[in-house]
């Protein structure tokens, strides 16, 4: 389905209105910022881009395909037990693309829901299993029940619901393949040394559709939400602004 309307939401357009699993999440973190970035531009200030990260998926997805081709399971797949290959499709590049992925509209809100995965396998039973990939460094055993890892769980969900959206059959089983990157060489040499570990995640996406109407109600008010109160943007916000007030007084 091809897309050619604002980034910001208008609430008399008709138009489907393009909603990234980012933004999904943005919601889940703050509704106020979401509203803010969504319906009214102002966006949260960027960060730098992972690029070491984005190597290591680049780099998974190559080896990946070469047993795509091959019609072979990944070592990671046989250490782990995993009934699966990986998954053969047309538009797998293209689900994978940033700012474009896998897209469904959910009808009842008109929100034109999409997001770019990195891996799809397949099971005996003809399921697909949604694979993310994820790299570090830590000599921490990797748990997904880190609070901070949290939105990696949602993350898998949202791509569980578009994809079953879409009418496939979806495993509710998802897997990130983890690459963590050792420290115990004796000289760097120009290399790093990854460790690939495979952690399971039961996913249950029931919350994503009353999340997306939540949403729909949120991006129709004619006010923000109030700020949250464990939100650091929305606290920075709130803390300058009378500094800035301040400020302005002073320089008239």
């Amino acid at each position: 389905m091809a897309w050619t309307g604002s980034r910001v939401y208008v609430p008399s357009s008709i138009a489907p209105f393009k909603l990234s699993r980012s933004k999904i999440d943005l919601y889940h973190e703050c509704p106020r910022c979401f509203y803010l970035d969504r319906r009214l531009g102002v966006s949260r200030p960027s960060m730098p881009g992972f690029s070491l990260n984005s190597a290591v998926d680049a780099l998974l997805k190559k080896e990946f395909d070469l047993l795509r081709k091959a019609g072979q399971k990944h070592e990671l797949m046989v250490r782990y037990g995993v009934d699966a290959l990986p998954f053969v499709h047309k538009d797998l590049d293209t689900w994978r693309e940033n700012f474009i992925g896998k897209q469904v509209l959910h009808k009842e809100t008109n929100l034109l829901v999409f997001g770019a995965v990195d891996d799809l396998w397949i099971n005996s039973k003809q399921e697909l299993i949604v694979v993310d990939y994820k790299s570090t460094s830590t000599e921490k055993e990797i748990s997904l029940d880190d609070q901070w890892k949290q939105g990696y769980k949602r993350q898998l969900e949202i791509y569980q619901w578009i994809f079953r959206a879409s009418g496939f059959r979806v495993s509710d089983t998802a897997y990130i393949v983890y690459a963590n990157a050792g420290k115990n060489r004796p000289k760097f040499d120009g290399k790093l040394e990854f460790a690939l570990t495979l952690h399971a995640h039961t996913g249950d996406d029931s919350w994503v559709e009353p999340m997306l109407r939540q949403i729909k109600t949120c991006l129709d008010a004619a006010q923000a939400p109030e700020a949250d109160p464990t939100c650091e943007y929305c606290a920075y916000r709130s803390h300058a602004a009378p500094h800035e007030h301040h400020m302005g007084q002073l320089l008239l």
